[in-house]
């Protein structure tokens, strides 16, 4: 079953793929969508050559996937950021 998101919840959505700092369990925690799922938005959303440079830079990196982060970082994002909350979106 896909979920219908809408364009902010999707702006978001990519937006946290992006941050090198935000695991991708932040976004199942917000969003309640897998690794795999964020990865389909990523390819639908957006041009070929920007997923690619995308998958390529998030691949194997430690601060995307919380089991690969060191046991110092125990927080989805910056300090310096509001609260992550359920399914709202708190940057905004």
């Amino acid at each position: 079953m896909k979920k219908k998101f809408t364009e902010r919840d999707l702006d978001r959505i990519i937006e946290m793929a992006w941050e090198d700092r935000t695991p991708f369990e932040a976004i199942t925690y917000q969003f309640g969508i897998s690794e795999q799922e964020t990865i389909e938005i990523m390819r639908r959303e957006m041009k070929p050559s920007s997923f690619k440079m995308w998958r390529k830079r998030v691949q194997g990196r430690s601060t995307k996937h919380q089991k690969l982060r060191s046991g110092e970082v125990d927080r989805f994002k910056c300090t310096m950021q509001r609260q992550i909350t359920g399914n709202k979106i708190s940057k905004r």
